[in-house]
């Protein structure tokens, strides 16, 4: 697990398979982004069998066949689409181009799950809803900083424990090191990439909605702009977003890619859930100046403080309930119609951002 580079990070977790080896076969391709290796790692800790990787580059295949000895090198994507054994897809595509992987992993009868964000625009979302309908398969989307930390899924039970009541509102902070030497240049291209909002933004909404227990939201503002990235100017190293959902929720979120290199891991990730009988504060990845480990959950309600040390004891359950869908049908890991909601505010939420920063700033002086 590479804790200083949030693009090579991959969390690893218990091995807790729900199917049988051979029982649910995947395979990998598109391996543009790290996350891939924690996707894989998920779902093949859930039992799932990874069976092919492809990618043109071989240096990628390479790097992933070390971390996955198991797994087969295929000469094509065809090989993958035609193989009737593999039920579902992962992949990390360049974020403009993972719609179009996922309509053609679609077309060839196969679960999709992509890396976020899945969409960069709010036509691609459109068809991925349509295609979705037509084949009724899944169209998943790794929202890591939800589902791959074990202090947010444990803050998810208590809030269904009613430990806080109604969650009132939701503040979440997603810093991340820009680590300039290992992104790709696709990552500088704002056409490629969709903006902060619409890429790291991704997951701040998503788990409002979830927390929150919200069907819909409206974004009230957002912002964007590039404060210290001069020589890079289509990058977005801050956003911020205000929304509303329809449970009367209210959400502030900020990310950025102004982590100092002095922090021991690549994003002091944090959320803050007020509700109308406690709060709880999520300090995902670090505990800074005490403790390098991070998930530690502090919980504070009417019966006192606590606080909670998580690592290595919770587990990750999205990856075993997303294959049990996959095979049964069902949508106990994620609801297809949250996965689309929180792609299409992100979406949003890029679109009607107004720009900030130090272009905005000169702009102002003249």
């Amino acid at each position: 697990m590479q804790k200083s580079d949030g693009m090579n990070y991959a969390p690893e977790g218990k091995s807790e398979p729900v199917v049988s080896e051979g029982e649910f076969n995947i395979a990998a391709m598109a391996l543009d982004h790290g996350h891939v290796y924690g996707m894989c790692n998920g779902l093949t800790e859930a039992g799932a069998t990874l069976k092919w990787v492809y990618d043109p580059d071989p240096e990628k295949v390479k790097d992933f066949c070390n971390a996955f000895p198991q797994v087969k090198v295929a000469a094509s994507e065809d090989e993958i689409l035609n193989d009737p054994s593999i039920k579902l897809v992962a992949g990390a595509a360049i974020p403009s181009r993972r719609c179009e992987l996922g309509l053609k992993v679609m077309d060839h009868g196969k679960h999709y799950f992509t890396d976020k964000t899945p969409f960069t625009t709010l036509e691609q979302l459109e068809a991925a809803k349509k295609k979705t309908e037509e084949t009724e398969l899944i169209w998943a989307v790794y929202y890591s900083e939800r589902l791959h930390v074990e202090s947010a899924v444990f803050t998810g039970q208590l809030i269904d424990q009613d430990a806080i009541g109604k969650v009132v509102q939701v503040q979440g902070a997603g810093p991340h090191r820009l680590s300039v030497e290992s992104r790709p240049d696709w990552f500088f291209k704002k056409n490629m990439y969709g903006g902060i909002l619409c890429d790291i933004g991704s997951h701040q909404i998503e788990q409002f909605l979830y927390y929150a227990g919200a069907k819909d939201a409206k974004v009230v503002h957002s912002k964007v702009g590039n404060y210290k990235h001069e020589e890079y100017p289509e990058l977005e190293d801050f956003g911020d977003a205000s929304l509303i959902a329809d449970t009367g929720a209210t959400n502030y979120f900020r990310v950025d890619w102004l982590t100092p290199d002095g922090l021991r891991t690549w994003g002091d990730g944090r959320t803050l859930i007020l509700g109308t009988d406690g709060y709880i504060e999520l300090r995902k990845y670090i505990d800074i100046a005490r403790d390098e480990q991070g998930d530690h959950l502090y919980l504070v309600n009417h019966d006192g403080e606590k606080h909670f040390s998580l690592s290595g004891k919770v587990g990750f359950p999205y990856f075993g309930e997303l294959i049990l869908d996959c095979i049964n049908g069902t949508e106990y890991a994620m609801e297809q119609s949250h996965t689309f909601k929180a792609a299409e505010l992100c979406l949003i939420a890029q679109r009607d951002a107004i720009r900030i920063g130090n272009e905005s700033k000169k702009a102002a002086l003249k």
